[in-house]
């Protein structure tokens, strides 16, 4: 049976949960959400990309909310919601700040899905109440100075001795890095092995040989936190193993189509965003003597923006309950992330293009907008990588 085949059977309850009868969990979870982008992040947003400040605040704010543990087990003190409920969190935080919305997004995702799905009972119990809590942030290190898309070639190296696994290497560009204390990330024994020899672990960075290295100078999102993390004969207990051993691989491309998910959503929460700006601008300057936004060149534009926006919005939220269904999900979470990347920065090209000379100016959000969406495209797999994955899917006898 084709993963469309599959599929087809939730499109029941994917047009339910798309219209207005959302669980009032999820409602209440997406108008907290929206409430704190309006009155926290958007007034916040601006200064923290000026300064290049990691949004400690916010996060904390968001922790008391309960945002630290969207997906942790209501028993370790988590929300207990699915993908679904996180995207429509992730989507309003990105509207007001992608920089707090990526830190959200490693967190919960990259961090907390791996967690729950591959980790022991022993391992969910000591990490997720400080995840969920906010106590702890969390981050996911598998890139690395030359290895980026191609992450089977990764050269961080693992080493059994004892009780103890010993692990030598440089990741890089790794967000929430020099605040995180608890990562997830990727070494090998061997790497002639390629796929085979990846181990995943859970390290601290209390840890022996860990240390963080130089920070990032960035385009955009530079309220994020990105760093490189050395690992040099770096001691990590044995049962911080995640999974099982040459496993590593698997965990990572497993939890990247989650990723692609939250990076999807953020497209479409800077894509909104940019419209939102848009239509403000459009609708209180004037040209020629008429309203700029009754403008055809004008109105036409922001016709496709939220068009394409309603589209990427509905591939995102797909992926999402494919993934909370149990049911193969890489093609569409691949789709999703493609198509909500490329219409955020679409959407902000646009944006500045109706704004004219007032967007370009730093005090002008529009700006931000437009720096921020770049990356977009770039992490949790680039544009090219998605459509790869996606033409492998739908190729006759391939996936």
């Amino acid at each position: 049976m084709r993963d469309d085949e599959i599929s087809a059977g939730i499109d029941g309850s994917l047009g339910a949960m798309l219209g207005t009868t959302l669980s009032p969990e999820h409602s209440k979870l997406q108008q907290t959400c929206r409430e704190f982008a309006e009155e926290v992040l958007i007034p916040a947003a601006d200064l923290h990309d000026r300064e290049e400040s990691y949004p400690a605040m916010n996060v904390d704010r968001l922790a008391k909310l309960g945002m630290m543990g969207i997906l942790a087990p209501a028993r370790f003190g988590g929300l207990g919601m699915d993908n679904l409920g996180l995207c429509l969190a992730l989507e309003e935080i990105n509207r007001g700040c992608a920089s707090t919305g990526v830190t959200l997004s490693v967190h919960n995702s990259l961090l907390s899905s791996p967690l729950l799905h591959f980790g022991t009972e022993a391992q969910q119990e000591k990490f997720f109440p400080r995840l969920a809590s906010g106590e702890s942030l969390g981050a996911y290190a598998i890139t690395e100075p030359d290895h980026g898309s191609d992450a089977v070639s990764i050269e961080t190296t693992c080493r059994r001795e004892g009780n103890e696994w010993i692990l030598n290497g440089t990741k890089a560009w790794i967000t929430n890095g020099s605040h995180a204390s608890i990562i997830i990330t990727f070494a090998t024994i061997d790497p002639s092995m390629r796929s085979r020899g990846i181990n995943a672990f859970v390290i601290e960075n209390t840890m022996p040989g860990f240390s963080v290295g130089k920070k990032e100078k960035k385009l955009g999102i530079r309220g994020s936190d990105t760093v490189q993390l050395v690992f040099d004969e770096m001691r990590v207990p044995a049962e911080n193993l995640l999974g099982e051993e040459g496993q590593g691989f698997k965990i990572a491309m497993h939890t990247l189509d989650g990723g692609r998910i939250g990076i999807a959503t953020q497209g479409v929460g800077i894509a909104q965003a940019c419209l939102d700006a848009t239509i403000s601008f459009a609708e209180g300057h004037q040209m020629f003597g008429r309203k700029l936004a009754d403008n055809q060149l004008a109105s036409h534009k922001i016709a496709d923006m939220a068009t394409r926006i309603e589209a990427a919005r509905l591939l995102t939220v797909r992926a999402a309950l494919l993934k909370d269904a149990g049911l193969p999900h890489s093609r569409q979470a691949s789709m999703a992330k493609l198509s909500a990347s490329e219409i955020a920065n679409d959407a902000a090209r646009m944006a500045l293009e109706i704004h004219g000379g007032a967007g370009l100016g730093r005090q002008n959000p529009v700006e931000r907008l437009f720096r921020d969406a770049k990356i977009t495209e770039i992490y949790e797999g680039t544009s090219q990588i998605q459509r790869l994955v996606i033409a492998r899917h739908v190729r006759p006898g391939r996936g």
